[in-house]
């Protein structure tokens, strides 16, 4: 059986620019999904979001504070999710969450 990895997560990055709460949605397709990252700094949307069991890659374009493409992955382990963003010079930012009930 496919994990279920749908679903909308409270979730917590640690950037550069200190801890930026968001809340992180996943609608899967099959192989792919779309969704949108919800936090300080706006709404950002999926693009390119891969589904391969457990773990979602996709990307994100950033505008603010600056122009950006993040490359992201993550890990759905039961209600939890953990992942990377990488913010290009600035490196990467791991993120954690929960799925909401």
């Amino acid at each position: 059986m496919m994990p279920n990895v749908d679903g909308a997560y409270d979730c917590v990055a640690k950037t550069p620019l200190g801890d930026q709460k968001g809340v992180f949605t996943v609608i899967s397709t099959g192989d792919s999904f779309n969704g949108t990252f919800a936090g300080m700094m706006g709404s950002l949307d999926v693009a390119d979001g891969k589904v391969d069991g457990d773990k979602l890659t996709w990307k994100m374009n950033m505008t603010l504070p600056m122009p950006m493409t993040m490359d992201c992955e993550a890990v759905v382990d039961g209600d939890a999710i953990n992942g990377t963003m990488q913010l290009g010079a600035f490196g990467a930012a791991g993120f954690s969450g929960a799925r909401r009930a």
